[in-house]
């Protein structure tokens, strides 16, 4: 049998599976998670309430799919940009202020979240493994900079990336309870507490 044959049922459904979470983002958004229906997001996906529940169980399910999916993409670009020497600082401001243009979809991470945190939650492994992963990138991030003489004495990687991931996700928080917050400012506030400036250039670089 032909190997492209193989692959079609599979690229097929991958395919319909991107279209439900295109469509869920959409629906999230604009309903918030409680208000949004399967029935609306199979509608808007342009297939039967049954072919949705074909890729997915509930609506629990496309809404881990769906969070995921945003998490992966972010992830992927923070490697992006690493790999193109951007800034940290600049990465995260634009990142923030992207979120910040689909609060509900913040709005329903952060009730996830937390839900999640419950060991017989559905999301529950996929929480735990994703705060592993990004604190341990975290705490790699930190530990290259106090090689570089970056932290400040006393302050080592791993406490280092605990406060700078409570910061993040407070300042969030905090800007979802009052959207007219300036949050990127403290943040590179905070930027210039933890990290000491490279040799030649100022507290208020860019090169964090």
């Amino acid at each position: 049998m032909d190997r492209a044959k193989q692959r079609g049922p599979y690229a097929k459904t991958a395919a319909r599976r991107a279209d439900i979470l295109r469509a869920a983002r959409d629906s999230f958004a604009e309903h918030g998670y409680a208000g949004a229906s399967l029935r609306d997001i199979a509608k808007r996906a342009g297939i039967t309430h049954a072919g949705l529940l074909h890729h997915f169980q509930n609506k629990d399910e496309v809404l881990t799919a769906v969070l995921a999916q945003r998490d992966d993409e972010e992830w992927e670009r923070s490697f992006t940009e690493a790999d193109g020497q951007s800034s940290p600082r600049r990465y995260l401001a634009e990142t923030l202020l992207q979120h910040q243009k689909t609060p509900e979809l913040m709005r329903l991470w952060a009730e996830l979240a937390a839900s999640a945190s419950r060991p017989g939650h559905p999301a529950h492994a996929y929480f735990v493994d994703r705060n592993e992963r990004v604190r341990s990138y975290t705490a790699e991030a930190m530990r290259e900079r106090a090689a570089e003489g970056r932290l400040p004495e006393g302050l080592d990687a791993d406490s280092a990336a605990a406060l700078f991931l409570a910061v993040l996700h407070g300042l969030q928080m905090q800007w979802l309870l009052n959207q007219d917050l300036d949050i990127i400012a403290p943040l590179n506030r905070f930027f210039d507490l933890i990290l000491l400036p490279a040799d030649g250039q100022n507290s208020t670089g860019t090169s964090a």
